[in-house]
């Protein structure tokens, strides 16, 4: 990582940032929805209806996002399960290994 805070510039001048993974954590993931939710509240409460969409969409891609990771995660749980059973001798093969 660069000094710098994981930000570069480019030729350009933009500023580009380094992907470090914290949105393949669902926690971070989740709390970032709940920001837009809660900054789509507030745009709300101010009357302005096009930062409201705005944020209304980010929270649901950050929602879409959460949701895919729950999805891989359980998915990746039935996968453990099922390689544990198969590890796991059954009580028949324990016996007949016994004689």
């Amino acid at each position: 990582m660069n000094s710098n805070n994981g930000t570069s510039f480019n030729g350009n001048g933009n500023m580009n940032f380094n992907r470090n993974g914290s949105m393949s954590n669902p926690h971070n993931v989740e709390k970032t929805m709940l920001k837009f939710q809660q900054l789509a509240k507030d745009a709300q409460s101010v009357g302005d209806p096009v930062l409201v969409e705005n944020y209304l969409q980010h929270a649901d891609h950050y929602s879409r996002r959460l949701q895919e990771l729950n999805d891989r995660s359980r998915e990746n749980l039935n996968i453990d399960k099922d390689k544990n059973v198969s590890d796991t001798p059954s009580k028949e093969t324990s016996k007949n290994q016994i004689k």
